[in-house]
């Protein structure tokens, strides 16, 4: 049996990551202004990756700052285009404008993770997973968004892999957990690790 963590998310697919593999955890979102932290570290050059590892940590040290001697996870997944951010659609038109930025290209998915106790950092890890995406007509594009849900669509960036997504691209290499958020074996070496 792993120790029980926080997870500093409120993201359902985390969760189920974390249940199906066996790891105790209770949710406590961090609620951390993202687009505040993005626009400042974008101000500053910083890459998609530095957004990432940041914004995880950021996450887990400030639940973990309120959590005496509890581990706290934070995760934090961004889409690395040739270097630039793309962030969470927030609406179905923003997410129609991405697809069309992504269509025919390849792309960094990137995800942070960070383990946090009374208040700082004490491991973290970043994966990367490479996708390339078919090239498809705009209609494909609409047909597409049109079966994906509101929650779905604004929770996940513009693609579930796990689900209708899968079918946007011609190739993935990389983890699928890590796609979906969450490089979830390297936390649980650490974890065991920390028994």
């Amino acid at each position: 049996m792993l120790n029980k963590i926080i997870l500093a998310s409120k993201s359902k697919i985390r969760r189920e990551i974390l249940d199906k593999h066996n790891i105790p955890c209770e949710v406590k979102p961090s609620n951390v202004d993202e687009d505040v932290v993005k626009e400042s570290l974008i101000n500053e050059s910083a890459s998609p990756e530095i957004i990432s590892k940041n914004l995880a940590e950021l996450k887990a040290n400030k639940i973990s700052s309120r959590q005496k001697d509890k581990m706290v996870l934070g995760a934090d997944s961004v889409i690395d285009l040739d270097g630039e951010l793309i962030s969470k659609p927030e609406s179905r038109e923003e997410a129609l404008m991405i697809l069309k930025k992504l269509n025919g290209k390849k792309h960094n998915l990137i995800s942070s993770v960070c383990i946090s106790k009374n208040g700082s950092m004490i491991w973290n890890y970043t994966d990367k997973a490479k996708l390339t995406m078919k090239n498809l007509s705009e209609e494909n594009l609409k047909v597409y968004l049109s079966k994906i849900s509101d929650e779905a669509l604004y929770a996940y960036n513009v693609y579930q892999i796990e689900g209708e997504g899968r079918n946007l691209f011609s190739k993935i290499e990389g983890n699928e957990d890590t796609i979906m958020g969450l490089p979830v074996l390297k936390i649980k070496q650490y974890l065991k690790i920390q028994k």
